[in-house]
Formats: structure tokens, sequence, C-alpha cells
């Protein structure tokens, strides 16, 4: 298992992020079309040159709120606590906004604007392997890259490539970063994942023998047992997250009893793309509800950011001690 974790590892670490790519290429494809229509329709009728903007930002609003229509339907028959409607409000309303700079801006044009920090000299203080989720790059952690240097943190931000490939994939980048990390700090990191990201780590402690090598795994919005959104994926990675799926399945039959206390796992009862709730959680893990937080916005809420600040100092404090 080891030499499979290795292998290829460096490819993945220096290459530009495809999702990147993919992601301009959209953005920019989009500004073009709506440049296109105004060039056309503002000289023939302004009142459908606005128009068809507008149609396109009422889209992508509605396909936002079928996203949490769908959540509040099927968490209805989840344990965890339901959402209020404002709560539900609320989180529509800041996920439209931090999609659209997540997935067509940082991702697609600042996913390299700021490097890893891996100093030369061990500042006391354990390391940071930080891994994004589906449809993401490193650039999804851009908020989190000064308090950790400030915090004396040393930090890598994977991206995780072939976009669309099997999770299991994925465990050569977490390995290198692992590796990089704990050379740089001298102590095993913690791993702070997004979304699908957590499963990816999980892949990688089954396939890299990685439980002895890391101290915390903390995962925001992981869909550890799937979620109901994966049935309608056609990727590789998008299918190994359905509900209650074999590949989930496999991966928790696989694990070894008390690995789960490794793990703080962040969750919300408003997750468009996480659900039903607890499907975040894990038995025996320390599990954080964050109520009326939306998927992705779940990476940029401050409290999340400083609860996860405050477990490595509790970290550092445990080395300290010992």
């Amino acid at each position: 298992h080891g030499g499979a974790c290795t292998i290829g590892s460096r490819f993945f670490h220096y290459t530009i992020a495809m999702i990147a790519r993919l992601q301009a290429t959209w953005t920019i494809g989009l500004l073009l079309i709506a440049a296109f229509w105004l060039g056309f329709s503002l000289p023939r009728s302004p009142v459908w040159a606005v128009g068809g903007l507008a149609f396109a930002a009422l889209l992508y609003l509605a396909v936002m709120a079928l996203q949490f229509t769908l959540m509040q339907r099927v968490n209805a028959a989840d344990p965890a606590p339901r959402a209020r409607f404002p709560q539900v409000r609320r989180a529509w309303w800041a996920e439209l906004g931090v999609a659209l700079r997540v997935f067509c801006w940082e991702q697609p044009f600042r996913s390299r604007a700021e490097p890893d920090w891996l100093p030369t000299a061990p500042t006391g203080q354990r390391g940071v392997v930080l891994v994004h989720g589906f449809l993401c790059n490193r650039a999804l952690w851009r908020l989190w890259f000064a308090p950790l240097r400030a915090a004396g943190h040393a930090y890598e931000a994977v991206n995780l490539e072939p976009v669309f490939g099997s999770i299991d994939d994925y465990a050569p980048t977490i390995e290198a970063a692992v590796q990089r990390v704990e050379a740089a700090t001298g102590m095993a990191p913690v791993l702070i994942c997004h979304s699908m990201g957590g499963l990816a780590a999980r892949a990688w402690l089954r396939v890299c023998a990685g439980e002895p090598r890391v101290q915390q795994v903390i995962t925001l919005g992981t869909p550890h047992r799937g979620t109901w959104a994966g049935r309608f994926s056609r990727a590789a990675n998008g299918r190994q997250m359905a509900l209650d799926g074999d590949w989930v399945g496999n991966l928790s039959g696989a694990e070894p009893p008390g690995r789960t206390a490794l793990f703080t796992c962040w969750y919300s009862n408003c997750d468009n793309i996480v659900f039903p709730t607890s499907t975040a959680t894990l038995q025996g893990a320390d599990n954080r509800l964050i109520a009326g937080v939306a998927h992705v916005e779940m990476a940029r809420r401050p409290e999340v950011l400083q609860g996860c600040l405050a477990l490595l100092a509790r970290a550092a404090d445990s080395v300290a001690k010992i």
C-alpha cells in the first residue's frame, strides 16, 4: 500500500488544477454570451436586453432554491434538528453569493495566487493538510491561509485530480501532502477536509495505513454515508457518494473500531448538497452542528475557522504537555 500511495503524487501537486481551467472556460463563456446578447438585443429593445439577463439571474436563483427545497423535504425524516424557514432563506441567499465568488472567480482565476506555506524551520505548531471537495480546488481555502500562517501552522492545500475520477485515486495526492507537512513540522499533521475531501481522507487512511501519521481529521459537510443528491451524478466520484451506496458502505466496513475517534465532523441542517443532515456525521466522532449554514458557505464561516483553529491549538497543547 505504501508504494501505491507515493506513485504519481508529484504530478498531482505541480499541475494546474483542471477544475480551474474548466470553471474559467465556463465563466468566460457565460460573460461572452451575456455580452453577445446585449450587443444583439440592446439596439433593438432595451427591455428585451435587460429581460434576458434577468431571466438568467432568476434561473440561477430558482436552481439554488430547488436544492434547498429538496433538502428540506428529505430532512423531514432525519433525526437532526430541522431548519426553520428563516434559516433556510438566509442560507439560500448566502450560498448564492458564495457560490458565484468561489466557482466564478476564486477557483478559476485565483487558485495559484497564494502558495502553500512550509517553513524551513519548525514553528512548534502542528501542520495542516487542506483537502477540498467535489468540483473544487485549493482556492476554496483562501480565507484560511493567512490565519493558519499567523498561528504558525504550516499548511498545504491540495488539488484532487482527476476531477471526475474515483475517490480512491486521491490517496497519493494526500499522502504526498502529509509527507511534506510532516517533514516541515516534525509532527503528524491535522487534515481539514470539505465535503468529498473527508471521504478522500478516509480512503487515504484505508489505503496508506495513515492512522499513526495523522493527529486528527476535521470534516466540514462531508457525506460520510453519502448524500441523497448523489443519485443524479454520472461522475465516478459522484456515484461513489450515493446515499448508503456500496462505496461508502465498503469504506465504513473496512475501518477498524475506534477510528472515528480521530474525527471532528461539522455538519449543518441547511446543507443544500449533503443531506439528510445526519449523513455528515460519524458515530463515535466529535459531531458539531452549525445550524442554518449552506454547503460551500460552511468552509467560509468565521466560527468554523475559529473552531478549527481552537482544535489545532488544543493539539499543540497536547504536544507541549508530552
